[in-house]
């Protein structure tokens, strides 16, 4: 297997965007930055995304372990952002950085005096109000995400998951206090 001069495969799950590369960044900024594209995350009844580098520094011909978590030195980077959206609360933005040695996981760092505070996804499941930031804010994450092919973003503040509470992400049916927010463009609001 020969290492050191593949390029970076990528991959998209975002609104529209269901691909093995990226849309340019003129294609995906309304989606943070105008009423009508945030409006987007919600159309399709789904408020969570995805975009994906893999064989970060050269590793694309490496033994690939998808498992997140997985630092197996010797073996393919890769590293992900996902996000879930809230028309009122903005974004949510997990890092995460996986293989050939690498262990990273990190939030977006909103007001953490909220973290103590949850808000339902539109699949149910509850997230920590004290971690979303704005969608301009998490717009120049997922841009430096791009630019820089997979590192974490330094155009905002993170927090790194094992510096937050055990609890701060609860299963879906946990007795919590949850914030209702508003501004779905349909009649249905997250279970």
């Amino acid at each position: 297997m020969a290492v050191g001069n593949e390029q970076v495969a990528k991959e998209i799950y975002f609104g529209p965007f269901h691909l093995r590369d990226w849309p340019t960044v003129d294609e995906l900024a309304p989606y943070f930055l105008t009423p009508d594209g945030i409006e987007h995350w919600y159309k399709s009844g789904n408020d969570n995304w995805g975009i994906n580098a893999y064989g970060l520094y050269g590793t694309g011909g490496l033994p690939v372990y998808k498992k997140r978590g997985t630092n197996v030195p010797g073996s393919e980077v890769d590293a992900e952002i996902m996000m879930w959206g809230d028309p009122e609360l903005g974004a949510l933005l997990s890092y995460r950085k996986w293989g050939g040695g690498y262990d990273e996981s990190y939030c977006s760092r909103g007001d953490l005096s909220r973290l103590r505070e949850w808000v339902r996804t539109l699949q149910g499941d509850l997230r920590p109000v004290g971690l979303y930031i704005p969608f301009a804010q998490a717009w120049l994450a997922v841009t430096e995400f791009m630019e820089t092919e997979g590192e974490l973003p330094k155009s905002i503040p993170w927090v790194a998951a094992s510096d937050l509470p055990p609890d701060t992400f609860p299963v879906p049916h946990a007795d919590v206090p949850v914030t209702e927010t508003h501004g779905y463009p349909w009649e249905k609001k997250p279970r």
